[in-house]
């Protein structure tokens, strides 16, 4: 996942990220709850997994955390940064655990699943500790069936967006000029000698069809052929018969 990158294209790729993440959040704020109240989507949680995906755990974190600042600033509620804060962090920090020590095993769709679920248990939690109200933990497996819907639409968007655009735009995003030419070398000669394997694979079950069916054309000629023999033998024999 980590590589050397030049720093200010780093900075760069980081603040466009930032900034999508930011006007994700601020748009979504303007829109309706989904489900029930305080709900959302958490579209800008899109652009702090792609930092994750791109970069490292710090690039990610530095996108969630300038976005719930900059986000409850912009928006004017201030009480909404410890909520947001404390659930993006959780939430990035589970998505980073996940990310290096169990995928590819999981999806990604399954990384912002859980990333997503955190995020909802956490905030709830910090509720009812900030309230004093025990009843609120009630309302934590609706706020996790909440954060699995959520999960799976931003886990889908995610993976259209790293399937849709050209691997050619991350590599080029991340890497040096020269690092970015040794990064499409390789993934050339990956791709050639992958293409070299299944042709030869192709190539092997023809043979290995071929062989099968000259093996069966041999069996079914077998009787034939026997019975030809038993027919030339018996024919001496019929005739001595004849003879005598």
């Amino acid at each position: 996942m980590s590589h050397e990158k030049p720093a200010a294209k780093k900075i760069a790729v980081v603040a466009i990220l930032t900034a999508l993440s930011l006007v994700c959040f601020l748009l979504e704020n303007l829109l309706p709850p989904i489900i029930i109240p305080g709900a959302k989507l958490g579209l800008a949680n899109i652009f702090s997994l792609a930092a994750l995906l791109m970069y490292t755990p710090v690039e990610a974190f530095v996108v969630v955390v300038i976005r719930t600042v900059f986000g409850a600033l912009f928006a004017g509620n201030f009480s909404a940064v410890l909520y947001s804060f404390t659930g993006g962090v959780i939430s990035m920090a589970v998505s980073s655990i996940l990310i290096y020590l169990v995928y590819p095993r999981i999806s990604i769709m399954a990384v912002s699943i859980a990333a997503a679920v955190a995020h909802n248990i956490t905030q709830c939690a910090v509720f009812a500790g900030l309230s004093g109200s025990v009843l609120m933990f009630g309302y934590m497996p609706v706020l996790a069936a909440v954060g699995i819907l959520s999960g799976a639409v931003i886990g889908a968007i995610e993976l259209l967006l790293f399937r849709g655009i050209p691997k050619s735009v991350f590599l080029k995003a991340i890497y040096s000029r020269k690092k970015y030419a040794e990064a499409v070398k390789e993934a050339r000669a990956a791709e050639a000698a992958a293409s070299e394997n299944a042709a030869a694979a192709a190539g092997s079950e023809a043979v290995t069809d071929e062989i099968t069916s000259g093996n069966a054309g041999g069996i079914s000629d077998a009787p034939a052929g026997a019975d030809a023999d038993m027919d030339e033998a018996a024919g001496p024999d019929e005739a001595a018969g004849e003879k005598n």
